[in-house]
């Protein structure tokens, strides 16, 4: 598995761009063809979408367990592995006739999606550029951001054509057959990058390993994001039509949160170069709140919507760049490495956790509970980082 001698930046993030369409794209598949799983396998639709939940929270914990992993063989052979480990995944879903192989599939995928999906990409990215990862990091996000609205309708019409059972069979042999060469062939070993290729701005980081507060701060500011983004992003179409919004504009409404967030990545990505991801947790931290304000008080007003939409979708897209790139600032690349393995398993916890929390108290309280609730994350969160920016100030004037 030798990959080619040379290979540029723009190269690798193409590499890296396909993968991860397909790799999030296929596991997307709940949302497009949910109501035929549960009555082919016979569960009830929250069922169904419980697959991807076990597969945030495996992912979670298989992330912490395999961070030595990166550090000894590197990120792309463990990529590799993670493409091959998917293949019997899907085969499994394919197969299930009930719930235990259709929640086995995903276990599967959960320990897959550890080695190959997001966090993996960073670390890759980390191995070659350092903390010049930042924008290729962001004009990835650019991309993968649009998985869901290019698989989708790609899983539509393969399950019409051929039924869901055949679809997940291709998405297994895609795994081997796209994603296991474009990792193992097309990605470099783990070195430097020509210095022509990496920014000219120096490092920002004192040293490679900070202290255990920073860690925690860290994890704090990522872990609250995850659950809030991840909860209201999922119930935002429920949360709009529970203030008063009409069923339709509701739907046209929500259907809009992707574009803004990758405008908002896109915003990131072409100034991102004059500043640190902290900068951009910190922007993306102080307007999320003002975001869930403006909705608490304003009510199913189409200003006060529409401003929710703006600065929450804002928010969320720059915060998705700074969950990535925050790290950056504080490790070097062997503890950049363990440490986002680390941070993954709170993150996904959190955001596997967050849906059916926000859910039951829409349920139970209202639409104002779950916005008071965000608020109070959002706020929770925007402490913790500005503790994050004061610690790394001080550290930097050691």
């Amino acid at each position: 598995m030798r990959p080619p001698p040379e290979q540029s930046l723009p190269s690798i993030l193409v590499v890296l761009a396909v993968s991860q369409l397909v790799g999030w794209g296929t596991v997307s598949l709940p949302a497009v063809i949910g109501e035929q799983l549960a009555r082919d396998l016979g569960l009830g639709l929250p069922a169904v979408f419980a697959g991807t939940t076990v597969m945030l929270v495996v992912t979670g914990l298989t992330a912490s367990l395999i961070a030595n992993a990166f550090v000894a063989y590197g990120a792309r052979l463990v990529m590799a592995a993670g493409s091959l480990i998917a293949a019997p995944g899907f085969l499994l879903l394919a197969a299930a006739t009930g719930p235990f192989l259709y929640y086995a599939g995903w276990v599967v995928l959960g320990v897959a999606g550890a080695a190959m999906l997001s966090t993996a990409t960073y670390i890759l990215l980390n191995e070659i550029a350092g903390i010049g990862a930042k924008r290729p990091i962001g004009a990835l996000m650019l991309v993968t951001g649009l998985s869901s609205s290019l698989f989708w309708p790609i899983t539509a019409a393969l399950t019409d054509a051929l039924g869901w059972r055949l679809t997940l069979v291709i998405y297994s042999a895609s795994m081997v057959a796209v994603c296991f060469p474009l990792h193992a062939f097309g990605l470099p070993r783990r070195r430097k990058l020509p210095a022509a290729d990496l920014p000219s701005k120096p490092s920002e980081r004192v040293n490679g390993v900070p202290g255990r507060l920073s860690f925690a701060l860290l994890t704090g500011v990522i872990a609250l994001h995850a659950f809030v983004s991840w909860g209201i992003g999922s119930i935002i179409i429920q949360l709009l039509k529970s203030i008063g919004v009409g069923d339709t504009w509701a739907l046209r409404v929500g259907a809009l949160l992707g574009v803004i967030q990758v405008s908002a990545r896109g915003l990131d990505f072409f100034g991102g170069a004059h500043w640190s991801g902290l900068v951009t947790g910190l922007v993306a931290a102080v307007i999320m709140p003002i975001g869930f304000l403006v909705l608490l008080f304003g009510g199913p007003a189409d200003w006060a919507i529409g401003a929710f939409m703006l600065l929450y979708g804002g928010a969320t897209g720059l915060m998705a760049v700074a969950r990535a790139t925050m790290p950056l600032v504080f490790y070097d690349s062997a503890a950049f490495a363990r440490a986002s393995s680390h941070i993954a398993l709170p993150a996904n916890l959190a955001a596997a956790a967050s849906p059916p929390f926000l859910v039951a108290v829409l349920t139970n309280f209202g639409s104002s509970a779950v916005l008071t609730v965000a608020l109070g994350c959002s706020l929770v969160a925007l402490a913790l980082l500005f503790g994050l920016v004061r610690l790394h100030e001080a550290r930097r004037l050691v």
